[in-house]
């Protein structure tokens, strides 16, 4: 059974809005290591993800851009677009996911392969969550407090318990930490 494996980038005080707004200081490395070992070879996105991604990285592909080995990787894997409305598939190897997003996804854990990672998209995160279909949160939290922006977690009426699985503090002060859901 295949893992459904989420990472964001957040700030001290919750935010995951916006990153490219104030996490690039801290982009290194070990950074760069950890991100890279989150990628698979099956993407689960948001629709805003998916279109911020695929205005992005396409063109970068072939470049002499610093960025075209992951440019590459991630036109390389198959991108599942989850969205209510109609979406631009025009990215290669990109597909709309079927019917409900909690059904859809526990198909996807169903089918034989590797992991299933999400990056960004928090508005599927927050339900996969929700529904206790995520495997492991991969939260880069950043030595900031943005103070403004969408956080993780939005009010509700439900707690949603985790259990710490692994931590690593890098040098740039960020922490990765790793969550699954608690027993």
């Amino acid at each position: 059974m295949r893992k459904i494996v989420a990472s964001l980038f957040i700030s001290l005080d919750g935010v995951v809005e916006a990153p490219d707004q104030w996490h690039m200081s801290y982009f290194d490395d070990e950074m760069g290591e950890a991100v890279g070992g989150l990628m698979s070879d099956t993407m689960l996105y948001g629709r805003k993800t998916y279109e911020g991604f695929a205005e992005a990285w396409p063109q970068r592909e072939g470049t002499d851009d610093e960025d075209a080995g992951f440019a590459k990787i991630l036109g390389d894997a198959r991108k599942i677009v989850v969205s209510r409305g109609e979406v631009d598939l025009s990215w290669r190897n990109s597909e709309k996911l079927a019917g409900d997003l909690v059904a859809g996804v526990t198909a996807l854990k169903a089918e034989s392969g590797g992991d299933v990672s999400i990056g960004g998209s928090i508005s599927v995160i927050r339900q996969l969550l929700q529904h206790g279909v995520l495997d492991e949160l991969h939260l880069l939290v950043h030595p900031i407090a943005v103070r403004k922006g969408e956080r993780l977690f939005d009010e509700g009426d439900s707690r949603i318990p985790l259990k710490l699985l692994s931590s690593n503090a890098f040098a740039s002060g960020v922490l990765h930490l790793v969550y699954g859901p608690a027993d």
